[in-house]
């Protein structure tokens, strides 16, 4: 059973979501926040697997939201679900630690699937928005950003990033890398730290491959 918290302002929303998750039989709601200091002070008692991310709320935004609880509950997964597909709340939000990005036109199916896949390790979103992401992905950093050279990627840490930018779950990366899950595992615990990052899309977004 996964546990799955909703955070957004429309109450209707929130109420929908809720049936949505009822309906599914895998899944269940455990909280239902209308703001991101609700969210901040009750979810980490409620102990949620998935958030559903609202972005534009009164108060404290999704993004800030996100940052919060995932200093609180740093294995939480978050998943923004929106209306707003521009560019900078992309990135604001994936930069906040928020694992996959969601427009609230996305069919209930698809949220179910989304949030599974997010549980399971994967980074969802929708078609144009992942393909905006891997053009950031494969814009060559500038030399003066360069990580230092006791910090570079080694070509397995490498593989296993490109692999994550093409949402790959772990297991899927074990797969087509021909190593155990746990390999993999301790292979990004070491890429968040030679990036200073902490999630698998914050290690995505501020990784370049190396110019050619």
């Amino acid at each position: 059973m996964i546990k799955v918290a909703l955070v957004d302002d429309q109450e209707n929303v929130r109420r929908t979501l809720c049936r949505v998750l009822a309906a599914d039989g895998g899944m269940k709601c455990v909280a239902a926040c209308a703001t991101g200091e609700e969210a901040v002070r009750q979810l980490p008692a409620a102990a949620p697997d998935v958030v559903l991310m609202d972005l534009e709320m009164p108060g404290m935004k999704g993004h800030e939201a996100t940052a919060r609880l995932l200093e609180k509950m740093p294995d939480l997964d978050v998943l923004v679900l929106t209306v707003h597909d521009d560019t900078e709340r992309i990135f604001q939000a994936l930069r906040a630690g928020a694992c996959g990005y969601l427009l609230k036109r996305t069919p209930a199916a698809g949220i179910l699937a989304a949030i599974r896949e997010a549980h399971r390790g994967g980074a969802p979103m929708t078609g144009a928005i992942a393909r905006k992401i891997l053009t950031a992905f494969h814009k060559p950093a500038p030399a003066a950003a360069s990580a230092p050279a006791d910090e570079h990627l080694s070509q397995r840490e490498q593989s296993i990033l490109h692999l994550l930018a093409q949402g790959q779950s772990n297991k899927e990366i074990a797969e087509h890398l021909k190593l155990a899950v746990e390999t993999v595992c301790w292979n990004l615990k070491r890429i968040y730290r030679k990036l200073h990052v902490q999630s698998r899309t914050q290690a995505m977004l501020k990784y370049r491959p190396p110019a050619t």
